[in-house]
């Protein structure tokens, strides 16, 4: 087995349900695509991700389930993000509307807000998110 301790991990949501969640739709290829508000990376002080690079998927209990390349990243506004990449997070989304309705509760959390210094931190159309295009390239365990 490859050792994948090199690589930067990938969390998606923070722990607990909603990670369970996001990384069980991950590894039945349900979720290939994925959405960060821009304003996260500078306040982590990370680089948008490339299309090539790999990342670690760690689950709740913070161990490595997947490794996931990217393929695709784009920096766009809240108000045009796609139906295809809303129906991509395999989340069950019909719509964009019920999309952007379940992102902006999770980016309006006191989680999200803490990461970014700003209780009061909303979104709106003009806010920049990254959408993410990925695919797993090696399930683990």
């Amino acid at each position: 087995m490859t050792d994948h301790s090199d690589l930067p991990h990938y969390l998606f949501a923070f722990p607990g349900p909603l990670r369970d969640k996001l990384v069980a739709a991950v590894l039945s290829g349900a979720k290939t695509s994925t959405t960060g508000v821009l304003a996260v990376y500078g306040a982590e002080g990370e680089s948008l991700p490339e299309p090539g690079d790999r990342f670690l998927v760690v689950d709740s209990g913070e161990r490595g389930v997947a490794v996931l390349e990217v393929t695709g990243v784009e920096v766009l506004r809240l108000a045009d993000v796609t139906l295809r990449h809303a129906l991509d997070e395999g989340e069950g989304y019909a719509s964009v509307a019920e999309w952007r309705t379940s992102h902006e509760r999770f980016w309006h959390g006191e989680e999200m807000r803490a990461v970014l210094g700003d209780p009061g931190f909303t979104v709106g159309d003009e806010t920049l998110v990254v959408a993410e295009r990925f695919r797993v390239v090696e399930r683990l365990g």
